[in-house]
């Protein structure tokens, strides 16, 4: 009688005991001027506003350049929420007002958290060629929305694991724990899956996920995710399998965090809690108030550039709270 065969992991019919995956698709953002750099938004959307405390996600390229202009945001403030820059291709100058100065290079995290407030411009440098990569912000909870500025920047190590590698920038993960500072409990880590390859992570039950593809044919769980596409799953989840079935290598970010329970209200570059405090940290800004201080070093591209981006008009309604599902992943729900 002949035996079964014996498969391995990469082999086995995949993930028939595995989570619900509900997809979070994007949607095209320019972000300014007559050649403007497209980005790829998943975050926040009408179907869900976070994961964990991220709130925003912003994926853009591989852009060239010359075609688009690069990457040029004068300086802007921020109230309420940190800053997270992780790129794949290219280098960004950052000044803030807080004084700090850097280049955000590939493989680099940079960490800026706004607190109270803060402003800081962000300018693709001059030998960049390929930009590429993605924003992060993370809601700051009540504890530490009215706080001091900073700056961290982190360069994490490379984890092989089997089927890929991984970079973990936030938190901890395969045994790999960045040392920045969070506010709640976060995950944020690149993964690169190898060709025809599984990536199998053990991950925290208490805290949900999104894993954004980059690049690749990449399924989690069994569900097929297209590129710029965020893939959810929901708390009590033991484990994450994402599987590479292209002949390159595929790039994906993965998030998460515990729900975050607190509800804001998000407008413009600020995160509050109620319509009153938004027009305040607008005001400030068009006051040019010390609460966000003054960006020092930027230089655009174009010498007849904005040296400073004023607030939009704030709308005359009542801005309300971000209503956010339950942490529990819903695979027919598509918007």
């Amino acid at each position: 009688m002949n035996e079964p065969p014996i498969l391995t992991e990469q082999q086995t019919p995949h993930c028939v005991d595995g989570a619900d995956i509900e997809i979070i698709t994007s949607r095209e953002v320019p972000l300014g001027g007559l050649r403007a750099m497209s980005v790829y938004r998943t975050l926040p959307q009408r179907q869900r506003s976070l994961i964990g405390a991220w709130c925003f996600v912003d994926h853009y390229g591989p852009d060239n350049v010359a075609d688009t202009g690069g990457m040029d945001v004068a300086p802007h403030p921020h109230s309420g929420l940190q800053t997270v820059s992780w790129l794949f291709e290219g280098n960004i100058t950052h000044h803030d007002s807080g004084g700090n100065h850097a280049v955000v290079k590939p493989g680099e995290a940079n960490f800026m958290t706004a607190g109270n407030g803060i402003c800081h411009s962000e300018v693709s440098t001059q030998d960049t060629t390929i930009l590429h990569g993605v924003q992060l912000w993370v809601a700051l909870p009540d504890s530490a929305r009215h706080g001091q500025r900073r700056f961290d920047h982190y360069v994490p190590p490379v984890i092989e694991v089997d089927g890929g590698q991984i970079r973990t920038f936030v938190g901890e993960l395969a045994g790999s724990v960045s040392p920045v500072p969070t506010f709640t409990p976060l995950l944020g880590a690149e993964i690169r899956i190898n060709p025809h390859s599984t990536v199998v992570l053990d991950i925290n039950p208490d805290y949900e996920h999104g894993l954004l593809v980059d690049s690749g044919n990449v399924d989690v769980e069994g569900t097929k995710v297209e590129r710029t596409e965020l893939a959810y799953s929901g708390i009590g989840q033991n484990r994450l399998r994402i599987r590479n079935s292209s002949d390159e290598i595929a790039r994906t970010v993965l998030i998460g965090g515990q729900p975050f329970t607190e509800q804001i209200v998000m407008w413009w570059n600020f995160i509050a809690r109620d319509s009153a405090e938004l027009n305040q940290m607008r005001q400030a800004w068009e006051e040019h108030s010390e609460r966000y201080g003054k960006t020092e070093g930027y230089i655009g591209h174009d010498p007849q550039g904005l040296s400073r981006i004023p607030a939009p008009v704030l709308p005359d309604v009542t801005i309300r709270p971000r209503k956010n599902p339950q942490p529990v992943a819903r695979p027919d729900v598509r918007f």
